[in-house]
């Protein structure tokens, strides 16, 4: 007796590991790490907690500003890039599943804006430089925020060529340290624009033309007649 295979039955994932897996995947993505943070993080072990050190790490950079420490200039710009990089990269490993997991990409644009601007205004940068930088950044994070809530994910080369919030930190560093920091600045500013406005762009102008083209194809198909579709399914028909 001849028995008719059986479809394999596909196994249907579990909602609560998907969501899960969404979860973790958009708040890396939010974090911006660099090609240095994902080199580091199968080193790392387990990591230690993103909130507590990312939060950590921004007061850290407060106090050192506040108590004037980075007012000498010199290699002392170092200091808070060293702070927040020796806090934050721990964390790489990570879920990002806790509770307050979610706080940890905002903690870490606050530490990264912050240590720029602390580091700009005692290196005497252009205040309207430091300000776009923050921009386009800013942006950037903003564009991958949006598109992944629409579950549109940016590829993974834009995080490495846009050099992750580390190597940013430790261009301006020693930037400032080698008294070069308008320069870097300058580059690196012009860098990150056209990196990230041609890819953001380009990304959604070619998301709007599949869209397009989509709807076309559907109204194509609604506007057909019966005798159409069938004269169709009978030449794919005679085609087989």
């Amino acid at each position: 007796m001849i028995t008719q295979p059986q479809a394999m039955a596909t196994p249907t994932p579990d909602p609560d590991e998907e969501r899960r897996r969404i979860q973790t995947a958009r708040l890396v993505a939010y974090r911006d790490d660099g090609p240095l943070a994902h080199f580091l993080a199968g080193k790392l072990g387990a990591g230690v907690p993103p909130v507590p050190a990312t939060l950590v790490a921004l007061l850290a950079v407060v106090a050192v500003t506040v108590a004037g420490l980075l007012d000498s200039g010199g290699p002392i710009l170092l200091l808070p890039v060293a702070i927040v990089l020796l806090l934050v990269l721990p964390t790489t490993p990570r879920d990002h599943l806790g509770r307050f997991d979610w706080l940890t990409p905002p903690l870490l644009r606050a530490a990264e804006f912050f240590t720029v601007i602390a580091i700009g205004l005692a290196a005497d940068a252009p205040k309207w430089l430091l300000f776009v930088l923050v921009y386009v950044v800013g942006y950037h994070t903003y564009d991958t925020v949006y598109r992944t809530r629409q579950s549109i994910w940016p590829p993974a080369w834009v995080f490495r060529a846009g050099l992750g919030w580390e190597l940013r930190l430790l261009v301006i560093g020693a930037g400032a340290a080698f008294g070069v920091l308008t320069p870097v600045l300058a580059v690196l500013t012009a860098y990150l624009f056209v990196l990230f406005a041609v890819e953001s762009v380009t990304s959604w102008v070619r998301l709007d033309k599949a869209s397009a083209q989509a709807g076309a194809d559907a109204e194509q198909d609604l506007e057909a007649s019966p005798e159409d579709a069938l004269e169709q399914a009978t030449g794919e028909a005679e085609k087989g």
